[in-house]
């Protein structure tokens, strides 16, 4: 039978604690007063019999949320504990920052049970801090510290995307070029993506900052309330940034049809101007008798001259009536 335990540790209450690597000693620790934190791999055919039975006491629609392939951020309080779904840009090898991977996590006063399907730095981070000796103390601030890890990745993200907005804005002042068109879509697809589960994650932190569980002390709401106004400033950047790259969007299309019809204007201009004179060469020059100038050495010259006194006429006449 595999091992579906990622990171173990139960608590001293002073940052530190001792790493479980035995799931039968991590379902005795979560058992206790003592807080406890267990992370679960999901893709781990045991992970989901290991919750059925450890949360047998709860609703069976924790454990479908915590195993579930697709999630989205949100909070249901349940007694005294509730389901947190939190999401953190993906900085994983190869990976888009904007394909954000979920954590999900049951939490009491003396118990922390969290799985996730991606790797996630932030939770990698706690971990670190445990064996340290400057992590959590209990189960609030577990919560504040995974809360602000993930948030302080995702600052790189969006500042990236809007100075990547303020590059374009700049090439297209500069020099319009329909090989941007390609950035400006890639920029707001990604904005709209991570606006998807940012904005259900506001509300959220929202709802926890509000939450009366006895485990969330007042001095975790005032970091949970710092948290939301991070957060709300992100959704409010992302919404700026997709409606300026429609607006980049909009203008480079502007330019790019301002160029096209000002060459279309040209080539018309030409085309009008030289329509007269392909009509009279043409005209005189038809194989048949009767040809004026056809026995006068001078005849060709006495032509030119013509025609450019024709094209100086229209010329003028173009000007007279504003053509260009």
């Amino acid at each position: 039978m595999s091992n579906p335990i990622l990171y173990a540790y139960d608590f001293n209450g002073q940052g530190g604690g001792n790493v479980i690597s035995d799931i039968k000693e991590a379902s005795l620790k979560i058992a206790q007063d003592e807080l406890a934190w267990v992370h679960l791999d999901v893709n781990n055919p045991e992970t989901k019999g290991w919750l059925e039975k450890e949360l047998s006491y709860l609703d069976p629609f924790v454990v479908s949320a915590l195993i579930a392939e697709e999630t989205r951020p949100r909070i249901t309080e349940i007694n005294d504990g509730a389901l947190i779904i939190l999401r953190g840009v993906n900085l994983n090898e190869n990976a888009n920052p904007e394909d954000m991977v979920s954590i999900r996590l049951w939490v009491d006063s003396h118990r922390i049970i969290s799985v996730e399907r991606r790797s996630l730095k932030a939770v990698y981070e706690i971990s670190e801090k445990i064996k340290k000796g400057k992590g959590p103390i209990d189960a609030g601030r577990f919560i504040t510290m995974l809360i602000t890890s993930l948030f302080e990745r995702m600052e790189p993200v969006i500042s990236e995307l809007d100075d990547r907005t303020d590059n374009i804005e700049e090439q297209i002042l500069d020099s319009a070029d329909m090989t941007l068109r390609e950035n400006i879509i890639d920029i707001r697809k990604k904005a709209i993506i991570l606006r998807r589960y940012m904005a259900p994650q506001k509300d959220a932190i929202g709802q926890l900052r509000l939450s009366e569980q006895n485990w969330i002390k007042p001095e975790y709401k005032r970091h949970l309330q710092e948290n939301y106004d991070r957060i709300l400033r992100y959704v409010e950047d992302l919404d700026a940034i997709r409606e300026r790259a429609q607006i980049v969007k909009d203008e480079l299309a502007n330019i790019l049809s301002d160029r096209l019809n000002k060459n279309i204007y040209v080539l018309s201009v030409i085309a009008a101007i030289f329509l007269p004179l392909g009509f009279l060469t043409g005209l005189l020059g038809i194989n048949v008798g009767g040809i004026p100038g056809a026995d006068n050495v001078d005849a060709f010259w006495v032509f030119c001259a013509i025609l450019i006194v024709l094209v100086i006429a229209q010329i003028a006449f173009f000007k007279k009536q504003k053509w260009f």
